[in-house]
């Protein structure tokens, strides 16, 4: 293959998909999506929770949620694909006074940005989610218009549509090299071939420091190992001695013990729950521990008793793409003309694809985006101090 193109884009998750598409209603049609996979989205984005929220500390990230959050309520009629979304709600508990008192001000923050969220009681934490304990919680907070979204119905969706206008996808194409010439993107070399082209876009996810070295760019971003466990059907499931079962909420509202980030959400007749492990080192593994496992439970079956009873039907582990402030990079690499990236959102990127596709297609197109105060996503902010850092990482 000897190919040319205006753009390409290596990775073809959410984010490749949703820049694609993007670059596409702005009239950029001559783009192609490098992807090493046979499919689409087999890579972070087809292994994460699928959780969409607006609870965040930073303003930038509550301001994408609510672009992304918008495009997803209304996602078959802007990018013509129906996807699953279910806007069962967040609940965050919170069991120290710290950190109940930093989310009272992320609460006025996000309300003040016209998101509709409270702090609420123990009590009434437990009455959105039957089943949970909340001992040692001295508050929470909830917001109804967060949910649990499709990650492939999302990805697919994206990229049907840029492929309908003109968009071009090379499965079991893996990028090897960056031609630079005079400082500027001049090709990408693939295991099939060269494509000539003068842009380039990172989207490579937990890949995008590999990606990065390719044009002699450090991209500081990690890859970090997250698992997810699926229950059995706990339908049947009921306390010992008794015939009264064990409550766990019917809906998908996803809960949070944010001191352990121990979470889970009702998927089908089971529960998916996971946590993140404070020892994992920076891996590109993606094998189950089950040891693990034994950590996670110790907290699963304090916040969620009938999780004592259910066993693991499905398991697997994903990688986060880790930035050091845990905020993502959205936008040009200074030190390469045509270079840019759309990565390192440490844990919360399928739900910002919309927003964050949007904004580097404009910031391509026409040169910045519009009504978005791209600084916090800033590739150069690593060489000085960062503005804004991300705390509510699960």
């Amino acid at each position: 293959m000897n190919d040319t193109a205006e753009v390409v884009i290596i990775g073809g998750g959410c984010m490749g998909a949703s820049a694609a598409y993007h670059l596409t209603q702005l009239g950029v049609t001559d783009v192609v999506i490098v992807e090493r996979e046979a499919m689409l989205g087999m890579g972070s984005t087809g292994r994460n929770a699928g959780g969409v929220r607006h609870q965040f500390s930073s303003d930038a990230n509550v301001r994408l949620s609510i672009e992304s959050i918008h495009c997803f309520e209304n996602f078959s009629e802007q990018i013509g694909y129906p996807i699953d979304f279910h806007q069962d709600g967040y609940l965050f508990l919170l069991s120290r006074p710290e950190d109940l008192q930093a989310f009272r001000s992320n609460v006025d923050m996000q309300r003040s940005l016209g998101v509709e969220v409270d702090v609420i009681s123990p009590q009434q934490a437990g009455i959105l989610a039957p089943g949970l304990q909340v001992e040692g919680v001295v508050g929470a907070t909830f917001c109804s218009r967060d949910g649990i979204a499709d990650p492939n119905g999302v990805t697919m969706g994206f990229a049907k549509a840029a492929q309908a206008s003109g968009a071009r996808i090379y499965r079991e194409t893996e990028a090897t090299h960056i031609e630079t010439v005079a400082g500027r993107v001049a090709a990408v070399r693939t295991t099939a071939g060269r494509i000539s082209t003068r842009t380039v876009i990172n989207a490579a996810g937990p890949h995008a420091r590999s990606i990065g070295a390719m044009a002699e760019l450090d991209v500081p971003v990690l890859p970090y190992r997250r698992h997810i466990f699926i229950t059995e059907a706990l339908m049947q499931l009921s306390t010992a001695g008794s015939n009264s079962p064990r409550l766990a909420p019917s809906s998908r509202i996803m809960v949070i013990d944010f001191e352990t980030s121990f979470y889970f959400h009702r998927e089908g007749a089971g529960v998916l729950f996971g946590m993140s492990d404070p020892g994992e080192h920076s891996s590109f593994d993606t094998t189950v521990n089950w040891e693990f496992l034994e950590k996670v439970n110790t907290i699963a079956m304090r916040r969620l008793p009938v999780l004592a009873e259910a066993g693991i039907a499905h398991a697997w582990a994903g990688l986060y793409e880790m930035t050091p402030d845990a905020m993502p990079i959205i936008g040009a690499a200074p030190q390469v003309e045509g270079y840019y990236l759309i990565t390192g959102f440490s844990g919360h990127g399928f739900q910002h694809s919309p927003a964050a596709g949007r904004i580097l297609a404009e910031m391509i197109v026409v040169g910045e985006a519009r009504d978005f105060d791209t600084a916090p996503f800033s590739f150069g902010r690593f060489d000085g101090i960062s503005t804004q850092r991300e705390t509510n990482v699960v």
